[in-house]
């Protein structure tokens, strides 16, 4: 059953078509091929709850569901991951 997922990393989100058993690993390869960030250097982060998403769980596993929002963060150069930087909708909201 053909599933998507939105990642989410700053001001960018990519869709990506799944299905509930592959493996977050898997999903990692298919963002290498669009960022040009190895597997080993990504993230995944369920948002609403926080959850670090493990590589070599499926996403019926850690129950990602059909259109849920996955933030990324990637190595930085001290080896360390960046924090969660994504824009929300109402960053856009302008106060008058």
């Amino acid at each position: 059953m053909a599933m998507y997922i939105r990642v989410k990393r700053s001001k960018t989100t990519y869709f990506i078509q799944c299905d509930p058993t592959e493996s977050i690993l898997d999903i990692k390869q298919k963002l290498h091929a669009l960022i040009d960030q190895p597997a080993n250097d990504q993230r995944l982060i369920l948002v609403g709850t926080g959850e670090e998403l493990d590589d070599s769980k499926t996403l019926a596993d850690q129950k990602v569901e059909n259109d849920a929002v996955v933030a990324l963060t990637l190595r930085k150069d001290d080896n360390e991951f960046e924090d969660v930087d994504i824009v929300k909708p109402d960053d856009f909201l302008s106060i008058s």
